[in-house]
C-alpha cells in the first residue's frame, strides 16, 4: 500500500535517521534468507531487498509508480503458498486492517517462509511525540503504532514464530540534523540501559507448518523384545551316586 507523504518525510533529516538503521538492520536479515520469491509490501521507492539473492524480488504497491506489481495488499494475487520472504516497512500501522494484512500474508508464504517487519515502536520517545505533539494529522505520527507484544500474539495465532527482533533510533526525532548528531550517544546508551525503548523495532518471524506422523502398532517389535528376555530352560543335573 502506499503512504502519502511517507516518502518525502523519509527525506527530512528524522527520516534519514531512521531510514540509515532500518536498511542496514534489514541488509542483515534478508541477505541470510534464501528461496526463490521474496516480496516486499509499500514503500517502492527503497529496496529493502537489495541484499537478498532469491532470483526474484517483486515490489508491490497499489498505486505508485514503477512497481513489479500494483495490488491491494489485504488482497494478494499470489497462489498459496508461493512466496518464500515478505517485508512489509511500515505497512502496518498504515493498513485499514493490519490483522487481515497479516492473514494474507501468511497465505501466500510457503512453509518455513519468513516475514520481516518493520514499524514504529509507541513505547519509546518517538510514541511519546506521536501521543502529545497534537498534531497526529502529519506523517508518520497519524499511524496507529502497534507495540510489539501485539504483534507478536497475531503472528502467534496465524502459526508465524518470530525468530529474533531488533530495536534501535533511541535519540529523540528532532528535526534538526545538527541535533540528531549531537545525540547519537543515545543509540549505544539505549541498546544497554533500555534495549526494547527505541523508536522503530523489526521483527523476523518464521511461518511454522505441524506436520503429522503416523504411529504404528509396534506388535513385532513388542513379541521380539518378549522372546529375547524370556528364561532360557535349566537342565536338571545328574545326582552322583
Amino acid at each position: 500500500m502506499s503512504i502519502p507523504g511517507f516518502a518525502e518525510w523519509l527525506e527530512t533529516p528524522r527520516g534519514q535517521y531512521l531510514l540509515a538503521w532500518e536498511q542496514r538492520k534489514l541488509d542483515q536479515i534478508v541477505a541470510d534468507i534464501f528461496g526463490y520469491n521474496a516480496m516486499q509490501i509499500g514503500l517502492p521507492q527503497t529496496d529493502f531487498l537489495r541484499a537478498n539473492r532469491m532470483p526474484y524480488r517483486l515490489h508491490c504497491c497499489d498505486s505508485a509508480p514503477g512497481v513489479d506489481v500494483r495490488c491491494d495488499a489485504e488482497e494478494l494475487p499470489f497462489a498459496s503458498q508461493s512466496i518464500d520472504l515478505v517485508v512489509l516497512p511500515h505497512v502496518l500501522e498504515f493498513a485499514p486492517h493490519p490483522h487481515q494484512l497479516l492473514r494474507e500474508v501468511e497465505r501466500v508464504l510457503v512453509p518455513e517462509g519468513r516475514v520481516v517487519i518493520a514499524g514504529f515502536n509507541p513505547l519509546s520517545l518517538w510514541g511519546l511525540r506521536r501521543a502529545f505533539s497534537g498534531n497526529l494529522g502529519k506523517i508518520p505520527w497519524q499511524g496507529q503504532y502497534l507495540p510489539v507484544s501485539r504483534l507478536k500474539d497475531w503472528l502467534t495465532l496465524l502459526g508465524c514464530e518470530t525468530h529474533d527482533s531488533a530495536f534501535g533510533c533511541y535519540a529523540p526525532p528532532l528535526s534538526s540534523q545538527a541535533w540528531l548528531h549531537r545525540m547519537s550517544f543515545m543509540d549505544a546508551l539505549g541498546e544497554r540501559c533500555w534495549p526494547i525503548a527505541g523508536g522503530a523495532y523489526i521483527i523476523h518471524a518464521v511461518k511454522r507448518v505441524r506436520g503429522m506422523r503416523l504411529i504404528r502398532p509396534q506388535w513385532r517389535t513388542a513379541k521380539r523384545s518378549r522372546k529375547a528376555i524370556a528364561a532360557a530352560p535349566q537342565r536338571k543335573q545328574q545326582e552322583t551316586p
